[in-house]
């Protein structure tokens, strides 16, 4: 009977993942939403659907969220998010988000690595930034540009403002939209998903005014998670060029965006250079509008890929930074020294930051407040936690180490004793003038009664 159940046991952990409810077809507005909305009910323990406001023509950008504590931040809980549709013609990754929020919805509680991923993630879907682009595209257009831009007849992804360039024109609705929503939010990984080759890009998009290098300080942390959903899918990694493009070959399936075509205001530069986030550019289909008929193939050639590059949240290293009375502060830089991009701790005063495995030096400091400490860190593959304690008197930074706070006991002890001291001079200072004040009184009367 023992050997019975553990049989049976072992063939519920091995056996594949529940299929998403979704069709294998497109959906256009109203049928995306309607698909949407039955989620938001069946998995409303896990999930919170909201609108980050509307497009030109009235449309709803629908956010979907999955999290075991849907709309709120958890400390230290890496904020991760997926962006389809950017390009109204380009269709497969918002047919793909709406097939992967069905897999996470329909497998929670049942599958274990569903089930922790979403326990320890909060996930962000926007399956269409574009909803008003794809109104106007067609099925089986592969080539074409017909729904590409916004209904202002712009190009969403040459619409965010440039680093080195002053961007040709002012950010439009679903622009700004974005912008707010990236600034709002702790994002710490993230990728837009786009058609029209096979290919994970990474910044930079654009080159610096008068050079030809286009590496981010970051190039290393940057091939590796674009190779973690090109080693991931079924093709990409093989480099394969598109039909009509026989020259466009990528090694490993990834390439550096502006190694391959310059792009001046796009939205994983300013991913960048404007918040902690990290996001790459998926190309993911050589026909941008292909055929309904085709959709189950695309899902199951990327759906180990994009739950792969959602666990790449979990690397690097995270942890809080507070002050000696044990507040958690906000705005605080951490700067690993050799030159990389300087990311800053959440209002919620913690912060994420992605690394490949290595020793680094790590550097935190307060804009504003005097002095810097620095450690060495070394990581892993699995995320280090390391957490920042910042005496603000006198400029001093004292580090606590993991779960140790004995390094800022003396600090504490005598935050405490000037508060005691402060508060007695306060009640001296009033007993004072009240013993004047009866004084005073006190003369008075007696010289109307003699």
């Amino acid at each position: 009977m023992k050997a019975i159940i553990a049989a049976l046991f072992a063939i519920v952990l091995t056996s594949p993942l529940n299929h998403a409810k979704v069709e294998f077809k497109h959906h256009n507005y109203e049928a995306m939403v309607k698909v949407l909305k039955q989620y938001a009910e069946s998995c409303k323990n896990i999930s919170r659907m909201h609108s980050i406001g509307k497009s030109v023509k009235g449309r709803e950008l629908l956010v979907f969220e999955i999290s075991d504590n849907p709309g709120k931040h958890e400390l230290m809980e890496p904020e991760f998010k997926y962006v389809g549709n950017m390009h109204g013609n380009e269709v497969v990754g918002r047919e793909l988000l709406l097939h992967l929020i069905g897999l996470l919805c329909d497998n929670y509680g049942k599958d274990p690595s569903i089930t922790k991923l979403v326990d320890t993630t909060r996930i962000h879907i926007l399956p269409s930034m574009n909803p008003d682009g794809y109104e106007r595209s067609a099925e089986g257009d592969c080539e074409s540009i017909n729904g590409r831009r916004n209904a202002d007849n712009v190009d969403l992804n040459r619409n965010f403002p440039d680093h080195y360039r002053k961007t040709k024109q002012p950010p439009e609705t679903e622009t700004k939209l974005l912008m707010k929503w990236i600034e709002s939010n702790p994002f710490v990984l993230s990728a837009n998903l786009h058609g029209g080759s096979l290919v994970a890009n990474y910044p930079l998009d654009d080159y610096p005014i008068g050079s030809h290098n286009s590496d981010t300080p970051d190039n290393d942390v940057f091939k590796e998670i674009a190779l973690t959903y090109s080693m991931n899918h079924a093709t990409m990694h093989l480099g394969r060029a598109c039909s009509g493009y026989p020259n466009e070959k990528f090694n490993l399936g990834i390439t550096n965006g502006a190694h391959w075509y310059s792009v001046e205001g796009g939205m994983q530069d300013y991913n960048y250079f404007h918040s902690n986030c990290f996001e790459i550019t998926l190309e993911l289909s050589c026909c941008k509008f292909p055929y309904a008929r085709e959709l189950e193939k695309y899902w199951n050639d990327n759906k180990k890929a994009l739950l792969a590059f959602i666990r790449k949240v979990h690397s690097g290293i995270y942890g809080t930074v507070k002050d000696l009375s044990g507040n958690l502060l906000a705005g605080a830089l951490v700067n690993i020294t050799d030159g990389r991009k300087v990311v800053k701790s959440a209002v919620h005063g913690d912060y994420w930051r992605l690394l490949n495995p290595g020793t680094y030096k790590v550097e935190v400091s307060l804009p504003g407040a005097p002095g810097k400490v620095s450690r060495s860190v070394k990581v892993g593959s699995e995320p280090t936690r390391v957490d920042f304690v910042l005496e603000l008197d006198d400029g001093t930074l004292y580090m606590q180490k993991d779960n140790d706070a004995s390094a800022s006991r003396p600090g504490v002890i005598a935050v405490v004793l000037l508060t005691v001291a402060g508060l007695l001079l306060v009640v001296i200072v009033v007993m004072i003038l009240y013993y004047r004040k009866v004084r005073k009184d006190y003369e008075y009367s007696k010289m109307e009664f003699t």
